[in-house]
């Protein structure tokens, strides 16, 4: 493959699946342009492992293992300049909502469910948002790195923590 042809199929690659990239820095990012940046820096990284990239696996799987491990690191190195936790999360959570945010009752468990959220570790955070895409355990754990019973604890843990704030 010409090296044309690479980023042809990266840019293609890149534009099918620009939602991975955008739901993930909407997750770590403040702001627009703190979201820009992330996505960005994203699509760099997914640039720069392309040549990694196995057409055997998941390309879905590989491109949210990249996106969270930057999203991560740009997390930490950002908590390190400055020390605020609170992370927005509307994108993802919009698109868990079942569509009546009009209502003021859905709006306010919406906002509560977004604190909540915001206020896990970021491996919490990831799998949060992964669990919401309804991907399967499986490809959590393959995502995160970690075992698909770990994933289900951690999931039911992370279920318990939510009702518990919504009480």
């Amino acid at each position: 493959m010409t090296a044309n042809d690479a980023r042809d199929a990266f840019s293609a690659l890149l534009q099918r699946h620009s939602g991975i990239v955008f739901k993930v820095a909407g997750s770590y990012a403040r702001g627009a342009e703190d979201r820009a940046d992330l996505a960005q820096e994203i699509a760099a990284q997914l640039w720069h492992a392309w040549p990694t990239y196995d057409p055997a696996r998941s390309v879905s799987t590989w491109m949210y293992r990249i996106a969270l491990n930057v999203a991560i690191s740009h997390l930490r190195n950002r908590e390190l300049r400055q020390r605020h936790d609170a992370m927005p999360l509307d994108e993802t959570l919009h698109d868990v909502a079942d569509g009546n945010a009009a209502d003021p009752e859905n709006e306010q468990r919406l906002r509560l469910l977004q604190d909540v959220i915001a206020r896990q570790p970021p491996l919490d955070r990831a799998l949060l948002l992964l669990y919401l895409e309804d991907r399967p355990q499986r490809e959590i754990a393959q995502i995160l790195g970690i075992t698909e019973s770990n994933v289900s604890t951690k999931i039911g843990r992370l279920k318990q923590r939510i009702r518990d704030e919504f009480r």
